[in-house]
């Protein structure tokens, strides 16, 4: 069970990570800034080495998944057997990479945002933003980690 001063120093910390990845992704003037948020959400960690691992597989994950994503929307557009054997062909290039089943799942998130969601601006260029707002959180969830490491706690004894 947690207790108070650690449910207050973990919501703050939390607090911190999100609200400074959506001012450095505005800063960047990028679109979408809450993936920004969602992903320094997903990294933020209790440990720098466990931090450290989420953040490659996710990095990995979104580059390779947005790139195919934009590949297979620009050449043969928005159609669900396309986004299938999309998807298919990254899982192939996640194994290729050595990586695990994390960034194949975070690059099909990319994939399927880049490949499905309508836009007005060709794949590639949302393809470009969904990498750099991801690599905003990664980058701002680092940062905490290593300036703000969360402690271990353990338990009250009581007598």
């Amino acid at each position: 069970m947690w207790e108070t001063e650690q449910v207050l120093v973990h919501s703050a910390r939390t607090a911190v990570a999100a609200i400074a990845s959506v001012l450095v992704a505005r800063l960047f003037q990028l679109p979408e800034t809450y993936w920004a948020a969602i992903t320094t959400l997903v990294i933020t960690q209790s440990s720098l080495g466990a931090a450290l691992s989420v953040s490659w597989e996710r990095f990995i994950g979104t580059a390779l998944g947005a790139a195919v994503g934009a590949a297979f929307a620009t050449y043969f557009g928005p159609r669900v057997l396309v986004y299938g054997a999309s998807i298919f062909l990254l899982g192939l290039l996640c194994a290729v990479t050595r990586s695990d089943r994390s960034a194949y799942r975070f690059g099909g998130i990319a994939l399927t945002i880049v490949f499905l969601v309508p836009r007005t601006g060709s794949a590639w260029h949302i393809a470009f933003h969904r990498s750099c707002e991801v690599t905003i959180g990664i980058v701002v969830a680092l940062i905490l980690t290593v300036i703000w490491p969360e402690r271990e706690w353990k338990p009250r004894e009581t007598h």
